[in-house]
C-alpha cells in the first residue's frame, strides 16, 4: 500500500478543461496522477529517479490521507467522465485499473482500521530502517538528501505514534494472541555503535568521487549524530508507547470482525485482494477443496517415499537433521545453488527475460524471528538497484532445505523477480509499471511459478515434492483459516491444528504464519485464487489451441500485459488464445 497526499491547490490546477479526444482526456488525467503520486510520495519518486523531493518523507497524519482521499475522488470524476466507447482496448486497461486504485483508496480511508500502522509482518519502523536499501547512493546530493530524511524521522513517528493512540482509542488494536515479540522489532534496529546501524550503512559505501575526504568524515560524523540523537530516542519512545500502552489494551480476540464495522471491512479487504466477489464463506469452501485435492497428491507421494502413511512422512520431515541446514551461511548457500539452478532454466519457459537481477540477502535479525521464511524486495532499473531475495536465518532447526526450491521460484525466479523486474520494461503508463500491485496477480502468479517448477524438474525427490505440496497446501490452507479467523470465529489454536494437521510446515513457520494472517486479515487470500484463475486461464489455452500452445507465449501473455484484476486477465488471454489460434 502507498500514502499519497497534494495540496488543494494543486488538485485544483489538475481540472483544467478536458481535451476533445477522450484518449487525449485519459492521458492527461494518468499523467496528472502520476505527477501527484511522485510529489506526495518522495521516497518512491527518488527511486523512479524523480529527484524532485529528494529531502521529504511521506506523510502519514490522518489529514494528509483525508486530503489524499478528497484528491483522489477529484481524479475519479475527471476518469468517469470519459467515454469509454471511445477508448482503444489498452486505454480501457488503463482507465479500469487507474479507476480501481483511486476507489479503493477513498473506499479505505473511510474504515478505522486505517489507524492500524503495523502488522507483525511491517510497520513505519521497519520500512524505515529499510530506506537506505532503496535509495540510489552515487554522489554528494544523495547523502545529503539521505541525511536530510534521517533527520526527519523524528516528525513522521510522532505522527505514527498520535494516530497509533487514536487506533487504542478506537479499538483498532492488534490481537495480543499474534504479537508476541514485535517489541524486539522496535528496538532490535538499535545497535550499540550507530556506525553498525541499518541507517548508517550506505556510509559504508565507497566515498562518492564528487566528495572530499574531509566532507567524507563531516558526513560520516553528522550520521552518526542523527542516528544517535534523534533516531534512537524516537525507536525507543514508540517501544514505551507499545510496552506501556499498546500491549495492555490489545485486541483480546483474533478476528477483524470483532472489531468495530470490522464484518465490513474485511469483506472489504478480501475482494481487494482476490479481485473477485466471492463472499468469506464461499472463499472458505474453495480451500476446503483445495486442501483434500492436494492431500491426496501428498499421500502418494508419501508412498513413493516408502512411508506407509502422509503424516509419517511429515513427522520424518520435522524431524530429520539431514533435511537443515547446520549454519547461515549453509542455508544461504543452498538458496543461492536453487536459483543458479532456476536461473539456468528460465529461457526454456519465458520468451522474455528482464535486464533487471536479483541477489540475495538474509532477513534483519530483529525481525527474522517473527517473521516468514523468505520475501522479496523489489529492485529499480532507473535507481540502478538490484531486487533482492531475503532468507530468513534465524531458528534453522525450522528451515527445511527440502522447501528451497518452490521457495525460490515463488520469491525470485520465475517468481516475484521475474514478475515485478518485467512490469519495469513493459510498455505501459508509469503507473502501471511502478505503482500498481494486485495480490491475486503477483502472489498467483508466484504460487503458480511453483507448480511450474514441476515441470521445470525442480522437485526431483520426494521430499522436495513433499516440500512443494506442502507450501501449495500452505496457501490452501490460507483460505480457510483467514476466513475461519476473520468471518467464522475461530481462535488462534484452531487455526494453528488445522494448519499443523494438513502442512509440513515447521512449528515456527506455522506460529508466524498464523500470526500474520491474524494482524493482516485478507492479504493472504489472493495466493491460491490468483493462481487457481492463472492455472485455470492454462488448461483453457492448452484445449484451445492444441499443437499450437507454446507455454513460453502464454506465460509472456500473462506477464507483458502488467499486473490487473483477475477478470481483466481473464479477457486478456481469452483475447490471447483468439490471436493464437490465427497465426
Amino acid at each position: 500500500m502507498r500514502s499519497v497526499t497534494l495540496a488543494i491547490a494543486a488538485i485544483l490546477a489538475l481540472t483544467s478543461p478536458a481535451l476533445a479526444a477522450p484518449a487525449d482526456d485519459l492521458q492527461r488525467v494518468i499523467d496528472d496522477h502520476w505527477a501527484w503520486l511522485m510529489r506526495n510520495a518522495p521516497e518512491f519518486a527518488t527511486r523512479q529517479g524523480i529527484r524532485d523531493y529528494d529531502e521529504k518523507l511521506s506523510d502519514l497524519s490522518l489529514a494528509a490521507r483525508d486530503a489524499q482521499a478528497k484528491d483522489a475522488q477529484a481524479l475519479l470524476v475527471r476518469l468517469r467522465a470519459i467515454p469509454e466507447a471511445q477508448l482503444s482496448p489498452s486505454d480501457r486497461v488503463n482507465k479500469a485499473v487507474l479507476t480501481n486504485v483511486l476507489d479503493e483508496q477513498v473506499m479505505f480511508n473511510g474504515f478505522g482500521q486505517r489507524m492500524m500502522l503495523f502488522t507483525t509482518y511491517a510497520g513505519w519502523h521497519q520500512s524505515f530502517a529499510d530506506l537506505g536499501d532503496g535509495l540510489p547512493f552515487r554522489q554528494k546530493r544523495d547523502y545529503d538528501s539521505y541525511l536530510a530524511r534521517l533527520a526527519e524521522y523524528p516528525k513522521m513517528n510522532r505522527e505514527a505514534m498520535a494516530i497509533t493512540r487514536d487506533a487504542i482509542k478506537g479499538k483498532f488494536v492488534q490481537p495480543c494472541a499474534a504479537m508476541g515479540g514485535f517489541e524486539n522489532t522496535i528496538t532490535g534496529v538499535i545497535a550499540e555503535d550507530p556506525a553498525k546501524s541499518r541507517f548508517y550503512a550506505p556510509f559504508l559505501n565507497a566515498r562518492p568521487g564528487d566528495v572530499s575526504e574531509a566532507d567524507w568524515a563531516t558526513m560520516q560524523g553528522k550520521a552518526k549524530s542523527i542516528i544517535t540523537d534523534a533516531i534512537y530516542p524516537e525507536y525507543r519512545a514508540f517501544r514505551a508507547l507499545y510496552m506501556n500502552e499498546y500491549r495492555p489494551n490489545c485486541a483480546k480476540t483474533v478476528g477483524a470482525s470483532d472489531q468495530p464495522n470490522g464484518m465490513a471491512y474485511y469483506a472489504a479487504v478480501a475482494k481487494s485482494h482476490t479481485t473477485t466477489d466471492l463472499t468469506p464463506d464461499q472463499i472458505h469452501k474453495l480451500g476446503k477443496s483445495e486442501v483434500a485435492r492436494i492431500k491426496a497428491r501428498m499421500v502418494a507421494v508419501a508412498k513413493q517415499a516408502g512411508f506407509a502413511t502422509r503424516e509419517a512422512f511429515v513427522a520424518d520431515l520435522r524431524s530429520n537433521p539431514k533435511f537443515y541446514a547446520k549454519t547461515p551461511e549453509e542455508l544461504l548457500e543452498a538458496a543461492s545453488r536453487q536459483a543458479k539452478i532456476i536461473d539456468g532454466l528460465m529461457p526454456k519457459y519465458f520468451g522474455r527475460l528482464p535486464r533487471l537481477p536479483y541477489g540475495l540477502k538474509e532477513i534483519p535479525k530483529e525481525t527474522a524471528e517473527t517473521t516468514t521464511s523468505a520475501y522479496y524486495s523489489p529492485g529499480s532499473v532507473a535507481s540502478g538497484i538490484a531486487g533482492f531475495y531475503y532468507v530468513n536465518t534465524s531458528k534453522l532447526s525450522q528451515r527445511p532445505l527440502y522447501e528451497l526450491a518452490a521457495l525460490t521460484a515463488h520469491e525470485a525466479v520465475p517468481g516475484h523477480h521475474h514478475q515485478g523486474a518485467l512490469q519495469q520494461e513493459i510498455d505501459l503508463p508509469d503507473f502501471r509499471k511502478h505503482a500498481v500491485w494486485y495480490t491475486a496477480f503477483g502472489e498467483g502468479w508466484a504460487l503458480y511459478t511453483e507448480y511450474l517448477g514441476e515441470e521445470m524438474g525442480l522437485y526431483n525427490t520426494p521430499e522436495k515434492m513433499m516440500g512443494r505440496l506442502s507450501m501449495e497446501m500452505w496457501r490452501a490452507c490460507r483460505l480457510v483459516v483467514d476466513t475461519g479467523i476473520h468471518a467464522k470465529g475461530w481462535g488462534k489454536a484452531q487455526a494453528i491444528a488445522f494448519m499443523r494437521d494438513n502442512t509440513a510446515l515447521s512449528e515456527a513457520n506455522i506460529e508466524a504464519e498464523v500470526n500474520r494472517y491474524i494482524s493482516w486479515p485478507g492479504q493472504a487470500l489472493g495466493y491460491k485464487m490468483g493462481e487457481i484463475k492463472i492455472r485455470e486461464l492454462r488448461a483453457k489455452a492448452e484445449a484451445e489451441l492444441g499443437p499450437k500452445f507454446d507455454v513460453r507465449r502464454f506465460h509472456d501473455a500473462v506477464l507483458l500485459q502488467g499486473p490487473v484484476p483477475l477478470d481483466v486477465l481473464s479477457r486478456q488471454i481469452d483475447d490471447w488464445i483468439a490471436a493464437e489460434g490465427r497465426r
